[in-house]
């Protein structure tokens, strides 16, 4: 997915799970001047990215005129049905604050609280986004969508998310000032930065620059 600093630098991120590419567009406490799904307009946007490969999200955006002046729904993006509504929203962001609760529990070696588990177990239960063969043998998903097909579909990635193995690969970004959390599918279980265009450069170049200190001292 790609992600906007709030220098105003974009950068591709894998977070290595479908659902944390949800979980990645805000969240409840610190990670709320990261939101980026202030109106059906924004989740109507990213969920054509979601839908198409390409989701992307940023440090709070916020629509020209201010929040509370563009809450109308929007028009569904393409291949889904329509339109994308509050409630949509509504729906959205409880998913996603559910997971991070059940994130932040997990990697903190605590249980799952309860409401959130609740919460993704709902949506877990629900009909998902299903798949099907086309005749020259391509893999393409059904049509129309629906908003709870794609909630029900992160829903299910969260629940083999936060079960073994795979919770024991999530990871959080190495930089001090990086919330980004992912899960590791590298073969040798050692990726560290979120993104190594950006927190991995980072540490790089501050790497080089303490060196370079070093030996001019």
């Amino acid at each position: 997915m790609w992600l906007t600093a709030a220098t105003g630098e974009t950068y591709r991120f894998d977070p290595g799970a479908a659902c944390l590419e949800l979980a990645h567009t805000g969240g409840p406490g610190y990670r709320a001047v990261y939101e980026s799904l202030h109106t059906p307009g924004h989740l109507a946007a990213w969920l054509d990215g979601y839908l198409h490969g390409e989701p992307h999200a940023g440090p709070g955006l916020h629509p020209p005129g201010g929040v509370a002046e563009s809450v109308a729904d929007a028009d569904a993006p393409s291949g889904m049905t329509g339109p994308i509504t509050a409630t949509d929203l509504s729906d959205v962001i409880a998913l996603r604050d559910a997971l991070w609760g059940c994130l932040d529990a997990t990697m903190g070696s605590a249980p799952l609280p309860g409401p959130a588990v609740a919460e993704i177990n709902a949506w877990a239960r629900r009909p998902a986004m299903t798949w099907q063969v086309t005749a020259d043998g391509r893999r393409v998903r059904a049509t129309p969508v629906t908003v709870a097909q794609v909630l029900a579909t992160c829903a299910t990635d969260a629940v083999a998310l936060l079960t073994r193995p795979a919770a024991e690969r999530l990871r959080q970004c190495g930089a001090d000032d990086c919330y980004l959390v992912f899960l590791d599918t590298s073969r040798s279980e050692r990726r560290r930065w979120c993104s190594m265009e950006r927190c991995g450069n980072r540490a790089k170049v501050a790497t080089f620059r303490n060196r370079h200190r070093q030996e001019m001292a």
